[in-house]
């Protein structure tokens, strides 16, 4: 699976220390929260477990973005700019800004109220679906990989048909794992099952 993007709401706090020195902080993902409804067909709600990026900030490098593009960096852990932790609450981040037209950019944004949310890359390595309720199934993130993340003027899980289509790849992806382990048939039973339940809750809610 490629790279997921997730776009959460969240308290962005500024700091400008005496020499000038400008920098953002806040949480880009709070532990055990579910997210809003994620996909078209098959939806379903996603959570991290905390923890979920501790290998990852061990072991991997990460960025900084200004709204995920990697023409703007902000940050890097590389060089100390971006720093990223984990805590009882989730995953924290700190980044110092650079002095340059997109950092100002940023900074004012932010403090206008303009961007207000935090949105980051990441590769699902091990997760859990838990199906026990038709109406509610859950993703829960154990472990991924940390690439990016990003200020982002757009602090909402995607809504349109073609954006949620591509948010469910993680949950066709669990489909085809079960077909494998339980055959065709399962899958055809599976899907017809999910279809209907799916059309009578639209019917219910038009």
């Amino acid at each position: 699976m490629e790279q997921e993007i997730r776009i959460l709401p969240s308290e962005i706090e500024l700091r400008e220390t005496e020499d000038g020195k400008r920098s953002i902080y806040g949480y880009a993902v709070k532990w055990e929260q579910p997210s809003e409804e994620l996909g078209y067909f098959f939806p379903f709600r996603e959570k991290f477990a905390k923890g979920a990026f501790a290998d990852s900030l061990r072991n991997d490098k990460q960025k900084a973005l200004w709204n995920h593009n990697s023409d703007f960096v902000l940050g890097s852990t590389k060089s100390g700019t971006l720093s990223l932790s984990e805590d009882e609450t989730g995953l924290r981040f700190n980044i110092v800004l650079p002095e340059n037209t997109w950092g100002k950019d940023a900074y004012e944004s932010i403090k206008r109220g303009d961007v207000d949310g935090v949105s980051f890359g990441f590769k699902k390595e091990v997760d859990e679906w838990d199906e026990s309720d038709p109406d509610n199934i859950i993703r829960t993130i154990k472990k991924a990989k940390l690439f990016e993340v990003s200020p982002t003027p757009f602090p909402a899980y995607p809504q349109t048909e073609v954006q949620a289509r591509s948010v469910e790849e993680p949950y066709k992806e669990y489909l085809e794992s079960k077909k494998a382990s339980f055959g065709s048939d399962w899958k055809a039973d599976n899907l017809r099952m999910k279809m209907n339940h799916y059309t009578k809750k639209h019917k219910l809610s038009n």
